[in-house]
């Protein structure tokens, strides 16, 4: 079997262990108590993975050349970076939900890069002189797991957006910062308990019972809406696992993009002499790191938490895409060499 047959076989098995490993995360959250579904999810995307580092490797001894030249080939590279850092993100979190929302958008992926692009964008060629650099390695590689890392950190602050149903909820605390913006819902005290509530906070009804010789009075606090009796324990628990892991995962990638920027910068200079061009896809990595760095600014420094975060979140999700397909479906610009991205 010659490398080209293995590299076809391989990405067509890739995608069909995706799509049922995606079914698979789909009906354990419809079945939490079949204990099985959760051991074959995870054995599903670490074959996938396996499967896509193969025909990585393979396209690598074929072409001579690091894989990440075409659409083709940086799709792949992305899938694999997905599934890697959800395995990374599911290990931590102990949650099925990550791969609710991390394996469609890997099969998606693999099916878009397997069974929609035609043949000729699928075949290798011989790169073009401004690609004949070491710089192909360390610049793309950086900026595709750094895309991987953030889109897992997005989906995980979706995640944390579906299971809270897009409310406000008081989280243990994740964030660096103190004395900044969380979401609290209402909440239960008792009157000789600390407040720790903002000024703008309103007592909505007190009840009063007695305790022995005292009476205590207890305390309904508002701060939004009562979302404490919509969402269980174990809900709860999961949402303020999801935020933290979501932290942690854009925490991993943002350093990645910010490196990968750099890198392109130094490899721009070598190629166009200059560090800086404002092409589109200059422009939308620019972009993206700002979005990113917005988060964790607000999360560092200003103890944000919950939905407000989430949100930024998944709105970076939206322009990481754009930066990585959609300046180059949209337009033209220095990185556009045949759909090299």
């Amino acid at each position: 079997m010659n490398l080209i047959a293995l590299q076809n076989i391989l990405d067509n098995i890739s995608f069909a262990v995706l799509f049922v490993t995606m079914l698979v995360y789909w009906i354990g959250v419809a079945f939490p108590k079949v204990p099985i579904l959760p051991v074959l999810g995870t054995t599903g995307m670490a074959i996938a993975n396996l499967c896509t580092a193969a025909l990585l490797a393979a396209r690598w001894i074929e072409a001579g050349y690091f894989p990440l030249s075409n659409l083709y080939e940086s799709l792949f590279f992305l899938a694999w970076g997905i599934t890697t850092i959800h395995l990374v993100a599911e290990n931590m979190s102990r949650s099925r939900l990550v791969g609710m929302v991390t394996a469609p958008v890997a099969m998606g992926i693999t099916a878009f890069a397997a069974l929609t692009l035609p043949s000729e964008m699928q075949s290798s060629a011989p790169l073009v002189p401004a690609l004949k650099s070491n710089w192909l390695m360390m610049h793309v590689s950086v900026m595709m797991l750094s895309y991987a890392t953030l889109m897992v950190g997005a989906l995980l602050a979706i995640s944390f957006l579906i299971v809270t149903r897009g409310q406000a909820v008081e989280l243990r605390g994740s964030s660096v910062g103190t004395g900044g913006y969380r979401d609290k819902p209402y909440r239960l005290r008792l009157s000789g308990e600390p407040e720790n509530v903002d000024a703008g906070d309103s007592s909505v009804s007190s009840d009063r019972a007695s305790a022995g010789n005292g009476v205590a009075t207890a305390v309904l606090e508002k701060t939004d809406i009562s979302v404490a009796t919509l969402l269980s324990p174990q809900r709860l628990s999961l949402a303020d696992t999801l935020d933290n892991i979501s932290y942690r995962i854009i925490g991993l990638g943002f350093p990645l993009l910010t490196i990968g920027i750099i890198a392109g910068a130094v490899w721009a200079n070598e190629a166009w002499g200059s560090y800086w061009s404002w092409d589109p896809k200059e422009t939308w990595a620019l972009i993206t790191w700002l979005v990113f760095a917005a988060y964790l600014h607000a999360r560092i420094t200003k103890g944000w938490q919950g939905r407000r975060p989430a949100i930024l979140a998944a709105t970076g999700f939206v322009v990481v895409w754009v930066c990585y397909l959609g300046v180059n479906l949209l337009g033209k610009g220095l990185h556009s060499y045949g759909w090299f991205l």
